[in-house]
Order: structure tokens, then C-alpha cells, then sequence
């Protein structure tokens, strides 16, 4: 971020000089037409130490260096499924699967761990009870706030759950 006293000084030399008008203004273009935000950011700065009282008799100067991405992309074939329920964004929206329940856990106050047969392990947020077996199929949908509701059809009873896996 250019600091206020920066631009202060930059436009107090404006002022001062008519012919380091003409080169600043320059200057100030060229800084302008960066693309990259960081490189832009480094010129600004530069001329800004440039115009300002010196501690030192050499202008600084920075190299920015980025080295160049060079990666094979290999295309595979992914479930849509397999992100819902992560905390990301996804550009697929998916509003409600269907898993087979894979084993059930309890802890000692009756929270349910549930892993599914793709490998998703999901938990219980609420208190409330739930009976479920192995095999079962079961769905998984989006509820109010980020939060996600596993029930079964048939069955008016849901209960939250939170992704774990």
C-alpha cells in the first residue's frame, strides 16, 4: 500500500519543479501501466523514495523475479460429489446427495460418526437421536447457514452434520 506522505511528497515536487514535471509525470505513467500488482507496488515505491529526503546517496532499487509456471495438467475424471460438503467454494453447485453408510460410531454421549462407502466421514452437530445401519442409503443436503442435514426418505426426522473427511 503507497503510504499518504509518499503521494504528499510526490505531488509537493509536482508543484516545485516544471521540468521534474514532465519526467515525474512520466515516470508516474509507466508506473501506472504495470499490470502486476506487486511490480506496480515496487515502481510506486521506488519513485516515491526517489523523490523524497535520502539516507542514503543511492536510490534503492528492487527486482522482482517470478519464476515462470511450467506444469503438465493431466485431465481426470472426478465426482461432483466429492467436494460437497468442504468448507470452499465450488463453482458446481450441489444441493443434495445420496450415500450408502459404509459403519456408524457413537461416543459416550451419542454422537454419530458416520463413514460413507466413497470414503466421506461425516459427524453429528446435534443432540438429537438417529438410528442408522450399515448399508443404509441415506442423503446429505444444504440447510440454512453452510450447514448440511443428513436424513433418510421416508423418514420425517433429519439431523445436522459437519464433514470431517
Amino acid at each position: 500500500m503507497i503510504k499518504p506522505h509518499f503521494l504528499l511528497l510526490a505531488t509537493a515536487s509536482l508543484l516545485v519543479s516544471a521540468t521534474a514535471n514532465a519526467s515525474l509525470e512520466n515516470q508516474i505513467s509507466q508506473c501506472a501501466a504495470i499490470q502486476d500488482k506487486l511490480e506496480r507496488l515496487v515502481c510506486f515505491d521506488n519513485l516515491a523514495s526517489s523523490i523524497g529526503p535520502q539516507t542514503t546517496s543511492k536510490p534503492q532499487t528492487s527486482t522482482l523475479t517470478v519464476p515462470a509456471a511450467s506444469a503438465t495438467v493431466t485431465a481426470t475424471k472426478v465426482d461432483p460429489s466429492e467436494g460437497f460438503g468442504r468448507v470452499y467454494k465450488t463453482e458446481e453447485t450441489i444441493e443434495k446427495v445420496q450415500l450408502q453408510v459404509k459403519s456408524v460410531t457413537k461416543d459416550p454421549r451419542g454422537i454419530l460418526k458416520i463413514s460413507f462407502t466413497n470414503g466421506q466421514v461425516w459427524k453429528q452437530t446435534d443432540t438429537t437421536r438417529f438410528k442408522l445401519k450399515d448399508d443404509q442409503i441415506v442423503y446429505i443436503e444444504k440447510a440454512a447457514l453452510g450447514s448440511f442435514i443428513l436424513g433418510t426418505d421416508g423418514r420425517n426426522s433429519t439431523i445436522r452434520v459437519k464433514r470431517l473427511k
